[in-house]
């Protein structure tokens, strides 16, 4: 009962995501319109920009919007290569910053869930391959996504993308050279009145069924980069998925 969403709860979910990404976009611009010192920090309103200051509007825009709850993660860096980082102190250009915002609907209780990675400035060679590879990621697991088809199936098909790129897939309690690029969790979960619910999209993951309602959020992480990760919601229909997003997906913001 709580993993098929019935149609109020389709709309409740889409309407959050709306919020989100909408919020999303607000945190992506500020962040590549940013001035710069010398030494490379982002400025913001005539003082460093931290991931606290972005994290503290972001609360205050989800407010504004009727939405809370979110610990949002904004982490520059190399702190983005533990991928549950929230992000702390000074945001630099030149550098991936992950932008990750769940907010709960204080009117319906139902959440969204998005993620988009920004770049202000110049984007590194290996930064932008990362990207491609995980936009790939994306699709590949969105395309395969439909009722009937396991969560297993849907992560293997973002982790064969990942790997033919020539980049590794592992755990997160992996202990790997400091310059390998791995996808280190899993291609998604459910979402509703829980921000992570059944169904896993994992190994092992189980049969979806039509009106789950997933994530699908491929990302890379190298310890002397950071990472890059890009996160829709959908739900699961019988001949496909039905993407809440239409939010862009690249690196560059202004």
């Amino acid at each position: 009962a709580r993993r098929q969403k019935s149609t109020e709860e389709l709309e409740a979910l889409r309407a959050a995501q709306q919020v989100t990404q909408n919020v999303m976009k607000r945190a992506c611009e500020l962040i590549a319109i940013a001035s710069v010192a010398d030494n490379g920090e982002l400025i913001y309103d005539n003082a460093p920009m931290t991931s606290e200051r972005v994290q503290r509007l972001i609360d205050i825009w989800l407010l504004d919007e009727g939405y809370a709850e979110s610990t949002s993660i904004v982490a520059g860096g190399p702190q983005a290569a533990d991928c549950h980082h929230r992000g702390s102190g000074l945001l630099y250009s030149g550098q991936p910053i992950i932008v990750d915002i769940f907010p709960r609907s204080k009117k319906t209780f139902y959440w969204g869930d998005c993620t988009r990675t920004v770049v202000h400035g110049r984007i590194d060679n290996q930064v932008a391959r990362m990207h491609e590879t995980v936009v790939r990621a994306k699709a590949a697991a969105i395309g395969a996504a439909r009722a009937g088809v396991t969560g297993d199936a849907v992560h293997a098909a973002a982790i064969q993308t990942i790997e033919t790129a020539g980049f590794g897939s592992t755990t997160f309690s992996d202990v790997d050279a400091v310059d390998k690029i791995s996808m280190v969790h899993g291609t998604g979960h459910g979402v509703g009145l829980a921000l992570h619910e059944a169904p896993l999209l994992v190994k092992g993951g189980p049969v979806l069924l039509e009106g789950d309602v997933v994530t699908i959020e491929p990302g890379l992480y190298c310890r002397t980069i950071g990472g890059v990760r890009i996160e829709d919601m959908l739900a699961i229909t019988a001949d496909g998925a039905d993407n809440f997003n239409d939010l862009h997906e690249g690196l560059t913001w202004n």
